[in-house]
């Protein structure tokens, strides 16, 4: 039998039959003298054993919470028509991009733990980074719309339905929807062209565009120059949008004579501005700040933070903080507990 060996990780092997499992389900095909992996191998959070039964539990409980508190606020705003308004349509989009965030990963992390599989298949992978990329790119435009609109309400709440027509309130629903996959196509088709050759272990529990640029033996320059530019804007320029709506705002809030009144207008933005202090604090907090834990578990954290935690806290903030949610949520129970009554 002929011996095969891979010196750059110092395993040898007589025949692909005896060789571990891990190397040799990761198929190659050769193009001249490089070769093009088939397909990743994703570590996860954890590689000790007894926690993975913990993870799977923990995660599905946060997925299942995200995907029904979101699908609810967007039940809720679709079913009643009091909440036909700007600040309650980008919500709905907002839940909508959180449900599309946690599953582009989380169902692939718990398939991977119950079946004892840590691979994906190149095109799957590119499939979930493409749709993690939109997905964290759109909050930020969301936020920043709802930020305008905001804005508009306590700044000018004379010209509010003047400004916030429903030409612009579409224009401002579908241009983040546009952007996020303009900003996720534009990453994509430039990792397209990359060479993958013998590493293929993500340390990660799904597939992160920096530890792929990682991965790959082709010149990735162009890629992180790019996800530079694109990643700095895709940050400032709402947070931008954000800074100064605010500033506007508290000067608008601290006019007002009475303490009543100022408590009114800034309730109306006060969940909004929660789950923006939640997003970018996220940001400052895991990529800023120096710290002792590792780089790989750092982003690990970090990703978790926005692709898991976020969305999951994202309807209960709304839910709780918000007196038109809380009163629409009743409606539909009242509604619900009532139809089972009738004839």
């Amino acid at each position: 039998m002929a011996e095969v060996e891979w010196h750059h990780i110092g395993i040898s092997c007589r025949g692909m039959n005896t060789c571990d499992p891990f190397f040799r389900s990761a198929e190659k095909m050769h193009q001249g003298n490089q070769t093009t992996i088939s397909e990743f191998f994703l570590l996860g959070l954890s590689n000790q054993p007894e926690q993975q039964k913990l993870l799977f539990v923990l995660f599905l409980g946060m997925y299942l919470v995200t995907v029904v508190g979101n699908g609810l606020i967007i039940l809720v705003i679709s079913l009643d028509s009091y909440l036909h308004t700007p600040m309650y349509i980008f919500l709905a989009n907002l839940s909508f991009a959180d449900i599309s965030s946690i599953s582009t990963s989380v169902p692939k992390m718990l398939m991977n733990i119950q079946t004892k599989s840590q691979s994906i298949s190149y095109e799957s992978c590119i499939t979930q980074m493409y749709f993690a990329l939109m997905s964290v790119t759109i909050d930020n435009f969301l936020l920043g719309a709802m930020a305008y609109d905001r804005f508009v309400a306590i700044c000018h709440p004379l010209n509010y339905m003047t400004i916030m027509q429903k030409k612009l309130c579409i224009l401002l629903t579908v241009i983040p929807w546009v952007l996020s996959n303009i900003v996720a196509l534009t990453h994509t088709l430039l990792l397209l062209r990359l060479v993958f050759c013998d590493s293929n272990t993500l340390p990660h529990f799904f597939c992160d565009l920096a530890l792929l640029l990682k991965l790959s033996c082709s010149d990735t320059m162009i890629n992180e120059l790019v996800l530079f530019i694109v990643g700095l804007s895709v940050i400032t320029f709402p947070f931008a949008i954000i800074f100064f709506s605010y500033i506007c705002i508290v000067r608008a809030v601290l006019r007002i004579s009475s303490t009543e009144g100022k408590w009114k207008a800034f309730s109306t933005c006060g969940s909004h501005l929660t789950v923006v202090l939640l997003f970018y604090g996220t940001i400052v907090g895991v990529y800023f700040f120096p710290s002792s834990t590792h780089h790989d578990d750092r982003d690990k954290i970090g990703a978790v933070l926005f692709t898991v935690v976020t969305p999951m806290v994202n309807p209960f903030i709304y839910s709780l903080r918000n007196k038109d949610m809380k009163g629409a949520l009743r409606k539909l129970i009242s509604r619900k507990s009532f139809l089972p009554l009738m004839p």
